[in-house]
C-alpha cells in the first residue's frame, strides 16, 4: 500500500510503502530508502524509531532509520587514494567525512517499486557526487521474512569506487524513552579503538575485562558509565565490532522484556551505538527520543578501511563488479 508521507521543502512528494504479513508490519519511504516502521504484530510494538511524517526526518541528523551511503561511518580527514589518485569528501563530522558526506543517500529521493513480500528502491549517485567516483547504480530492497525484515543491497559502478551501506535503524524493544535496560550479545572477541573524533583507528583490542565484553548477555547501562577513555570520547558505546565467522550469520542479540531482536549480516563487522547523540525530538505516538533510547547495530566494513593498507576487506567497487549484501533483523516473541 502506498501513502503520502509528507512533501520536501522543495515541494517533492514522500511516498510510504506499507506491506506486511501475518507477524510483521514493514513501512520504508522513498527518501533516504528508509525503514520508518518496524511492528511486531504479536505484542503491536514497534521496535525502530521514527517519525510520522517525512517533516520529522527533515528536522534531525541522527539518519534515524536510514540507507547510508556511499560510504557508512567515517573517512579521515575525507580523503583516499584509489588506483594512485587523491578524493577528496566534504568534511561534516569533527574534521572527517561521515556516512556519505554531506548530502549523502539519507537525504536522496528513491525510485520505490511495492511487491506483494517486498519494496525495492534504486538510486543513482552521479560520478563525483560527494567527491566519490564513478556513476553508482544502487538498489536496495526491503523485503518481509515470517518473523523479521531482509535489506539486500545490489550495486555496480562504471569506475572503480568505493560502497559500504548500512542501515541506521535505532532500536527500542519496548517503545519506552531508555534503552539501557535492554541486554545485548555480541559475537566478537575484539572492537576497534576510536580517537576523541570519533574515527575508527587501524587497531582492534580483545574485548575481555573491558566495558566492550558483550560475549554474554548484558544489560547496556551496565558498564557504559565506567571512567574509560573510550566511552568517553563519544559519550557511551560508538565502535566497531570484528564479528565471528564469515558469510550471513548471527551478529548481535537483543532482548527486552516481550521481544528479542536478532541482527544477522555478512558484511565484516557491526558498529554497536547507544543512541549518545539523540536530540529529544518527538516520533510516532507522541514518544520522545533523548540520548539513549534506542541502540543500533549498524553492519559494515570496518570504518576507514580504505585508507588501512594492512586492513584485507576494503569496500572497493571494480568497474563493472557487482557488490551484493545482505542484513537481517529478526524479532522473536520471549
Amino acid at each position: 500500500m502506498q501513502t503520502t508521507f509528507g512533501k520536501l521543502n522543495d515541494g517533492r512528494e514522500v511516498t510510504l510503502y506499507t506491506i506486511e504479513n501475518d507477524h510483521i508490519v514493514m513501512k520504508v519511504m522513498n527518501y533516504g530508502a528508509t525503514l520508518v516502521s518496524f511492528i511486531n504484530k504479536d505484542t503491536g510494538i514497534d521496535v525502530v524509531e521514527g517519525f510520522e511524517s517525512v517533516t520529522g526526518y527533515l528536522n534531525q541528523t541522527s539518519y534515524i532509520g536510514a540507507s547510508i551511503g556511499r560510504t557508512a561511518n567515517r573517512i579521515e580527514k575525507g580523503k583516499f587514494t584509489l588506483n594512485g589518485k587523491e578524493y577528496t569528501l566534504p568534511l561534516n563530522n569533527n574534521g572527517n567525512c561521515n556516512h556519505g558526506g554531506l548530502e549523502g543517500f539519507d537525504k536522496k529521493i528513491w525510485n520505490g517499486v511495492e511487491e506483494e513480500d517486498r519494496v525495492t528502491f534504486r538510486y543513482t549517485s552521479a560520478d563525483g557526487e560527494e567527491g566519490y567516483p564513478g556513476n553508482l547504480f544502487v538498489k536496495v530492497t526491503y523485503a518481509l521474512l515470517e518473523d523479521g525484515i531482509s535489506i539486500k543491497t545490489e550495486a555496480r559502478s562504471d569506475a572503480d569506487t568505493l560502497f559500504a551501506y548500512t542501515n541506521h535503524s535505532y532500536f527500542n524493544l519496548d517503545e519506552s524513552e531508555d534503552a539501557m535496560n535492554h541486554e545485548v550479545k555480541i559475537h566478537a572477541d575484539q572492537y576497534g579503538l576510536s580517537d576523541a573524533n570519533g574515527l575508527t583507528l587501524n587497531k582492534l583490542v580483545p574485548v575481555e575485562n573491558t566495558p566492550f565484553d558483550f560475549r554474554d548477555f548484558k544489560k547496556l547501562s551496565k558498564d557504559i558509565n565506567d571512567e574509560n577513555e573510550q566511552l568517553k570520547f563519544g559519550k557511551g558505546y560508538d565502535h566497531h565490532y570484528a564479528i565471528l565467522g564469515e558469510g550471513l550469520r548471527e551478529m548481535a542479540i537483543a532482548r527486552s522484556e516481550k521481544l528479542e531482536l536478532h541482527a544477522y549480516s555478512d558484511y565484516p563487522g557491526m558498529h554497536l551505538y547507544s543512541a549518545n547523540w539523540l536530540e529529544n525530538k518527538t516520533g510516532k505516538k507522541g514518544h520522545l527520543y533523548p540520548e539513549r533510547s534506542a541502540v543500533c547495530f549498524e553492519a559494515e566494513y570496518m570504518p576507514n578501511a580504505i585508507n588501512y593498507p594492512d586492513v584485507e576487506q576494503k569496500p572497493v567497487l571494480r568497474a563493472g563488479d557487482i557488490q551484493k549484501h545482505e542484513i537481517q533483523y529478526r524479532l522473536k516473541v520471549k
